[in-house]
Order: C-alpha cells, then structure tokens, then sequence
C-alpha cells in the first residue's frame, strides 16, 4: 500500500513538472518558429523592396519602365512586376494582360504601401490567374511599384523555418524529462516518506488523546458504580426506596459507559477501517422519518418539534448506520443542549453528485469562541452541564467523520435569531 501511494505521488510530482517544461519549451519554440518566419519573410521583402525603389526612382526620373525592366537584373526568377496609379489603375503588368486586371487600390500589399510607403502580403491568392504569390509594393508620388513571388517549392524552403534549431530544443527537452523522472521520483520517496511519519506521528497523538480523554471520562461513572455497589453490600440498613435509587444509579452509570463505548467503536471504526464498512443505496428521507418517529416517542418535557423542508427525495451511496448517526446525534444535542422547543432540517440543494442538508435548532447557541471545537472529541462548552445530561462527549465528533465518510464538508455557525445551524453536504 506504501509504495503504491509512493508511486502515486511520484507520478503526480513528474506529470506536474514535465507538464510545465512541455509547455515552456513548446511557447519558446514556437515563439522561435513565428519570429523565425517573420524574420525571412521581412528579408525577402528588404530584397523585392530595394527592387521597387529602384524602379521606382526610374518612373519618377521619367525613364520609360519597360526598358529599365528588361535592362536591370531582377532579383528572382518568374518575378511578377506591377505599376498602379495612386487610383488603384494597373497602367503596367509583365504576366497578366491589363484588359483582365481590376482596380488593385484594396489588395492589402497596396492599401498598406499607400498608407505607410511600403507593404507585403504573404501567400495572397491572386484574383488574376488563381497562383499564389509573395506581394511586396511599394508607393511614390506618382505610382504604387509591386512585385510578386509566386509560391514555389524554392521560395516556400527560403520561408521554411529551420528545423535543426527545433530539434534541438526538443531533444533538450527530451533529455530534462528523463532527468526529471529520476529525480521526481527520489524526491517523491523522500517527500512521501516524511508525509508517512508525519501522518503516523499525528495518528499515534490523537489515540494518546483518545485514550487519555476516555480514561478521564470512565472515571466519574465507574467511581459512582462502586459507590453504589459498596453502600450496597455494605449491610448498611436501607429503605427499599433508597436501595431503588442506588440501584436505578448504577443502571444510568451503566448505560453511559455502555454508550461510550459504542461511541468509542464507532469513531475508531471510521479512523482505521473506512474501507471496510459497508455501502449500499440509502434513502434519506426514511431516516429522518425514522428521527421523527422516535421524537413522538420521548416523553413530553424533552420532544421537540421537527419542522421539515425535505421536497425531494434523496439517495446516497452509504453506510445506514452512519448516515443515521448523523441526523439522530444532531437531534440528541439540540434535545440535551439547545432549551429549544423545535428543530428545523432543510434540503438546500439536490444534484446527481451529491445534496446539501441544513439543520438547525431554535435554542440559545453558544459564545462563537466555541464554533470552531465543537467537533472536537470530547470538547464541552459546559462540561458541568454536558455530564449530567448523559452526554459522551463524542456525538458531534461522529457526524463529522460520518459526513467525512460520505465525501462531505460540516460547518456550524449561530442563527440569527437563537440556535445553532449546522451545514453539510453528501457526495451521492
């Protein structure tokens, strides 16, 4: 089990870092690849651009374009050359004949040209004969001069982006993720095994305080047992409604160990052994039934009256017992604790994953420096008070790790109006 968890961890610990350095490298390199490209394809331009110029300066000076076209040597091969007036006219095309030209003023190499001096476009379909073609134009005072690439196994290995810079960084990436795996995994070992004596260190103070705390709490009962019980055999000369008493006080000494006990079981049960105890499909709505049932049971001076808002009906995947231990644990606090006279559970909400249940009790609350401990085992805000009611001191400790062992959360805050409310959820 150890080790699984160790593995566990590991895989966590190695996904998480060898996510973040993928993701890394992969920006980097494909913030290389967009630079790299722009780079060329703003070279290429620099090229056809001085190209432009020096026509351009040509047209300017009044020397006719055809002839210093055909007298100056281009600089690619198959290299398209356009003059557009200002108007978007095409007066001059040496591959496309004019009558099939359009008014070029909105290609976006020209719009450009005419806004800033200079413009490209990269991979533009030409309307003209549907080839692809590397625009770059460039406007004067009197015409717009544009060259034009068409797309071609050379020109698209001069705009490839060098791999050999990529494979490196991959390998390099490669190599930290191996590396990465190793030490992932030693750290991982090394991190679970102090989380273990953590863990164990934290389990072996709470059953400590454990058995401190129900040392503490035997002593009361057994010392009025054997009070009891020894006044009893003492011979002493007793009225029977005397010997009555000290017997019917040892039955109720009795009967809270006996509860502490199972108390005890119970929350131990839940700590060492959640994966031991049954599941099964659990209707909620039967067991608050059953809480109400047995309210109608107790005598008059301790019933309250239940007040439920409970419009759906709500199946958990869980432990009955547990599940019960809840509801009737809230119950016999708000009974013993609260000097309320009524008790209100509410469905707040209902999901396919799980519900979220409210209960509350119109009594007096408590000091809020109490809230926060009130789940703590054997903590009583009146410890007085607590031990004459009967109480163990573990009830409210048991519905947190029952809710716990539904996959829940419990909160408990003061009502406005008096009382406590408890919130909690239920994975279903």
């Amino acid at each position: 089990m150890a080790s699984a968890t160790n593995l566990s961890f590991h895989k966590r610990l190695f996904l998480q870092l060898i996510a973040f350095s993928w993701v890394m490298v992969l920006c980097f390199v494909g913030f290389q690849y967009i630079r790299e490209k722009e780079y060329k394809s703003e070279f290429l331009n620099a090229q056809l651009q001085q190209y432009n110029r020096h026509l351009l300066v040509a047209v300017e000076e009044g020397e006719p374009y055809e002839t210093y076209i055909a007298s100056h040597e281009k600089p690619f091969d198959d290299l398209r050359i356009t003059l557009i007036t200002l108007t978007g006219a095409v007066i001059y095309d040496n591959a496309i004949p004019l009558d099939s030209l359009d008014n070029h003023r909105g290609r976006p190499e020209v719009a450009a040209a005419l806004t800033a001096g200079e413009g490209y476009n990269i991979g533009r379909q030409s309307t003209s004969d549907g080839r692809e073609y590397f625009y770059s134009a460039t406007s004067g005072d009197r015409v717009v001069v544009r060259t034009a690439i068409p797309y071609s196994s050379t020109l698209q290995d001069l705009l490839e982006a060098d791999w050999s810079f990529l494979v490196v960084m991959i390998s390099i990436a490669l190599v930290m993720s191996v590396v990465a795996y190793f030490t992932t995994r030693r750290l991982g070992k090394d991190i679970e095994r102090v989380n273990r004596y953590e863990a164990e260190q934290e389990q072996n103070r709470l059953k400590r305080q454990l058995t401190n705390n129900i040392n503490h709490e035997l002593k009361t009962p057994v010392a009025s047992i054997q009070v009891c019980l020894e006044t009893l055999l003492s011979g002493i000369t007793l009225s029977d409604d005397k010997r009555q008493e000290l017997i019917e006080r040892c039955y109720a000494h009795n009967d809270r160990l006996r509860r502490l006990l199972n108390d005890v079981s119970l929350i131990t049960r839940m700590e060492d052994g959640s994966a031991l105890i049954n599941r099964e499909r659990v209707l909620i709505n039967e067991i608050i039934d059953e809480v109400a049932d047995e309210l109608e049971m107790l005598p008059e001076e301790e019933r309250l009256m239940l007040h439920l808002d409970f419009h759906d009906e709500v199946i958990i995947d869980g432990n009955p017992s547990l599940l019960g231990s809840i509801f009737r644990n809230l119950t016999e606090n708000a009974i013993a604790y609260s000097d309320g006279k009524n008790i209100y559970i509410s469905l707040l909400e209902n999901s396919d994953k799980g519900c979220r249940i409210r209960f509350e009790d119109d009594g007096k609350g408590i000091e809020p420096r109490h809230l926060s401990h009130l789940f703590e085992r054997f903590y009583r805000v009146d410890k007085g008070r607590s031990r004459q009611k009967g109480g163990t001191g573990l009830g409210l400790a048991i519905v947190k790790h029952a809710v716990l062992f539904h996959g829940g959360t419990i909160t408990v805050t003061n009502r406005p109006n008096g009382g406590l409310r408890f919130d909690f959820t239920l994975c279903k």
